[in-house]
């Protein structure tokens, strides 16, 4: 069997991308090893357009409803499988005279298809310090458009020296007491006119040549321990939230044979359509290069992206 379209990825983008499918009959088959994305683990989530506030978790169950309620003839769902592999089938003839192409599982299962639309999504580098993974969700966040409002009136740090470290610290001026941005060296990776404007701002206080060794706390965070690199000398800082913003690793690699990545492994594409450098291959949301990775910008362009495949399987 040839499927018109073949989704990887149960976040945000590829749960839209699957109900667009259902809605416009394509034979679709939609694989994810889970559900929701990198928001699965917030606590809460004010910020999905529609919904006032939503749990990860809620927010996860939901998508998988969605996209359950729309399965039948066009829409078939694989879950809890991860793809290892896609291959051209040369001699084949799928669209635009581009080949079929075969996606693999690691159950051993093999599908052919079309078109493909990868929304794998990415995972965020975590903190390398003591007791960062016992206190995530606790006081230990990698969102602050997801879970800044948590900590209205509250003093914070944000650890990373790059823009979206600076646009996170942006983000929680509008609630917080005080941000704390922590970086490691004294240089920073953000854009000049973002670090002075961020800077200037009488919330915000800048540590340099600062290094987490520990993230303290019973319940909850209550501050953390850093090693100040010029002196060697070990600090504390009270505080109630850490959010860390010190790079994402896409979850691409499975496609890196198949589609051009860029100097960050992220799918290069088209932002008008969503197409990358292969034929036959869209890509949406965070395993892509775009600027912005926040959830309904992955489902908005998915959309996009399910509007051209459907064109270039029947108009184009």
């Amino acid at each position: 069997m040839t499927y018109d379209l073949i989704i990887i990825g149960g976040g945000p983008a590829g749960t839209a991308a699957s109900v667009y499918a259902a809605r416009k009959r394509l034979k679709t088959l939609f694989i994810t090893s889970e559900w929701g994305g990198q928001s699965a683990v917030s606590e809460e989530i004010h910020n999905w357009i529609g919904t006032e506030a939503i749990s990860g978790a809620g927010l996860a169950e939901s998508f998988k409803k969605h996209v359950m309620a729309n399965t039948g003839d066009t829409l078939e769902v694989k879950e809890g499988a991860k793809v290892t592999n896609i291959t051209k089938e040369d001699g084949t003839e799928g669209i635009r005279g581009a080949s079929l192409f075969k996606v693999s599982t690691e159950d051993g299962k093999e599908f052919e298809t079309k078109t493909i639309l990868i929304a794998s999504g990415s995972t965020r580098r975590k903190l390398p310090a003591k007791g960062a993974d016992k206190f995530e969700n606790k006081g230990v966040t990698y969102c602050a458009s997801c879970d800044g409002p948590l900590f209205a009136d509250m003093d914070v740090a944000v650890v990373g020296g790059g823009n979206a470290a600076f646009e996170s610290a942006a983000q929680l001026m509008a609630y917080c007491k005080s941000v704390t941005i922590i970086n490691r060296s004294d240089k920073f990776r953000a854009d000049e006119i973002t670090v002075s404007k961020v800077s200037s701002n009488p919330k915000v206080k800048i540590l340099t040549n600062a290094e987490i060794t520990e993230v303290k706390g019973d319940k909850f965070v209550e501050g953390l321990a850093y090693k100040d690199k010029n002196t060697g000398e070990e600090k504390n800082l009270p505080l109630a939230g850490i959010f860390v913003e010190i790079g994402q690793i896409p979850n691409t690699d499975f496609v890196k044979n198949i589609v051009t990545l860029d100097g960050y492994n992220r799918v290069k594409i088209d932002p008008w359509t969503n197409k990358t450098e292969t034929p036959g291959i869209w890509a949406a949301g965070d395993c892509t290069d775009i600027l912005y990775h926040q959830n309904n910008i992955a489902a908005g362009d998915a959309v996009r992206a399910l509007e051209d495949i459907y064109l270039a399987i029947h108009a184009k």
